[in-house]
């Protein structure tokens, strides 16, 4: 039986189309896929580079209270006059500013004054207990001197951090932060005449800090912490960590083996996919970054790494495979019927659909495709069309992700207003062009005065309402230029730029005075409310941010001192 032209160009074109639209669907499935598994990488990556850097921005701004806590004249004078009964007075005042520290920071497990004297003699300590903290009484103060963190932050100089290496706290007494992983970091009390009096010790809940930075990561994210060695700190499973405490190592290279490199300082930062069997899990994508922690001398360092599984990458390309199979098979009943139409009909469309996808593949375009068709070539393209949407989807979930990372970094949670970390990178930024311009600023200590009776007396959610509105009126009191921000529980500053001398700020300041002595009508409770200034000008108070810094801070507890409610310049 012969058979003709027609059958034999039928039969033709039908396996052409057959095997077009399946290599199609193949290079559609696998472009897709890959474009799927590359971006997630990418983002991946840039995610723990982030996480990696608000680490180090917690850990500096905790350097920072510690430097705080360590400048506080009370500090020094406890240190110099421990054995003198006068100072009892200073202790309770240092227990209470611990104490609102730790209340400030959930993160911190305890805040310790301890003398360079007396074998490293704690002076004032204040841990975290559960839910509550708890002052430590002289009769139970611990000698500490044989610690490496006393002894070798007592050679530091002024201003310097010691950043100890993480571990389970074996120390007793701790409460809360018992038998938990730690970070201590310590700093050194130093007189005027510059002799080493004692050092400030804040001890670091690891667990909760990285807590804190992980809140807003998706939640298929998996977070992995390690020592310069390799040993697990962090893990998702909890009895991989700290292996060492237990005669073992559970090595990150171990699992990860591609890690090695970033091990042993090769590479700064690796991606890849892995096959993580050891962990019973499917195919994960996972980055890892090595950063410097403490003394670079010291050579020590962490490795973090977060990772997700493949399936949660590729779900997307995984449904439009099945799509894809669905539309060849009818694609092939198609092509045996009418293959000559098909070879013209199908062509076009599919071409169109090919380019879109490498355009996007390239360039995340979204491409014009024929989504209005009613045939299967309608369905692939709407597939096409679907897919690319929920891809862009989720890399603006992931671009957003990282925005309210960066965000939470930098402001106050309750007021909005910058923290910490960028209300002080705003004023050096600022004393360096007062610097080169040859200008004033000014820098301003708010302290709320009775906070604490306000929250013990109404509640700490009328104490939050009272927070928020002082913040509010405080900033109608400045210019759009100046910076209003918040340290932490009741304490604001303020930075007036370009200002032509002291008079200039203490206006401003007793216009934030007199505004926050305004009654506030919060939730149903008429408050009166006052707040005590310290004012210090650059460059007469200080030439730089720490010097500014402690200056307006002890121009403030002047303020106080004088009965409150009252603004107070520094004086030399």
């Amino acid at each position: 039986m012969r058979y003709g032209i027609g059958f034999k160009l039928g039969v033709l074109f039908a396996a052409f189309g057959i095997l077009a639209s399946g290599l199609t669907g193949y290079y559609s499935y696998s472009s897709s896929r890959a474009m799927l598994l590359a971006a997630s990488e990418r983002d991946l990556l840039t995610a723990t580079q982030v996480l990696g850097r608000n680490m180090l921005v917690s850990l500096g701004a905790i350097g920072k209270d510690a430097r705080l806590l360590a400048a506080l004249p009370r500090a020094a004078k406890i240190s110099q006059f421990s054995k003198s009964a006068s100072i009892e007075e200073d202790t309770k005042v240092l227990a209470t500013i611990f104490n609102a520290m730790l209340e400030t920071h959930p993160e911190y497990f305890q805040i310790r004054l301890i003398s360079a004297d007396m074998n490293g003699l704690e002076l004032v300590r204040v841990d975290r207990d559960g839910k509550s903290l708890t002052r430590v009484m002289a009769g139970d103060l611990q000698e500490k001197g044989h610690h490496p963190y006393v002894f070798e932050t007592l050679r530091l100089k002024h201003g310097d951090i010691r950043l100890s290496k993480i571990e389970i706290n074996h120390e007793e007494g701790a409460h809360s932060g018992l038998n938990k992983p730690t970070l201590r970091v310590a700093t050194p009390v130093i007189a005027d005449n510059g002799r080493v009096l004692g050092l400030i010790v804040i001890n670091v809940d690891l667990n909760g800090l990285f807590g804190l930075l992980k809140a807003d990561l998706p939640s298929a994210y998996n977070l992995y912490l390690s020592n310069e060695a390799g040993d697990f700190l962090i893990h998702p499973d909890a009895t991989r960590t700290f292996g060492f405490e237990q005669g073992r190592r559970i090595l990150v290279q171990d699992d990860f083996e591609p890690v090695a490199e970033v091990v042993q300082g090769k590479r700064e930062s690796i991606v890849m996919n892995i096959e993580a069997a050891r962990m019973q899990q499917d195919r994960l994508v996972a980055a890892f970054v090595r950063l410097p922690l403490g003394d670079t001398a010291e050579k020590r360092a962490v490795i973090i790494g977060l990772s997700q599984p493949l399936e949660h990458v590729v779900r997307e390309a995984t449904r439009l495979g099945w799509y894809t199979i669905q539309i060849v098979l009818v694609f092939s009943g198609l092509a045996l019927i009418l293959a000559a139409l098909v070879s013209r009909v199908v062509t076009r469309p599919m071409n169109a659909m090919v380019q879109a996808i490498r355009s996007f593949s390239k360039e995340r375009v979204i491409s014009p495709m024929p989504t209005g068709r009613k045939d299967e070539i309608g369905v692939l393209a709407r597939s096409f069309h679907d897919m690319q949407k929920e891809m862009v989807e989720y890399l603006t979930e992931l671009k957003d992700s990282r925005n309210i990372l960066e965000h939470i970094a930098r402001h106050d949670p309750l007021t909005g207003l910058p923290n910490r970390t960028l209300f002080y990178d705003r004023m050096q930024q600022a004393i360096i062009q007062a610097r080169r311009d040859k200008t004033r600023l000014a820098l301003m200590f708010i302290d709320l005065d009775q906070f604490k009776q306000i929250n013990d007396t109404l509640g700490h959610h009328t104490g939050d309402l009272l927070l928020k509105a002082v913040a509010d009126r405080m900033q109608q009191c400045v210019r759009e230029s100046d910076t209003v921000g918040r340290l932490g529980g009741d304490e604001f500053v303020v930075l007036l730029h370009f200002i032509e001398g002291q008079q200039d700020a203490l206006l401003v300041a007793e216009k934030i005075r007199q505004a926050v002595n305004q009654p506030f009508d919060l939730d149903g409770h008429a408050l009166v409310a006052s707040v005590s200034i310290g004012v210090a000008i650059y460059p007469e108070h200080g030439r730089d941010e720490m010097q500014l810094s402690v200056n307006a801070d002890r121009a403030m507890y002047l303020a106080k001192g004088n009965g409150r409610n009252r603004v107070h310049p520094y004086q030399n």
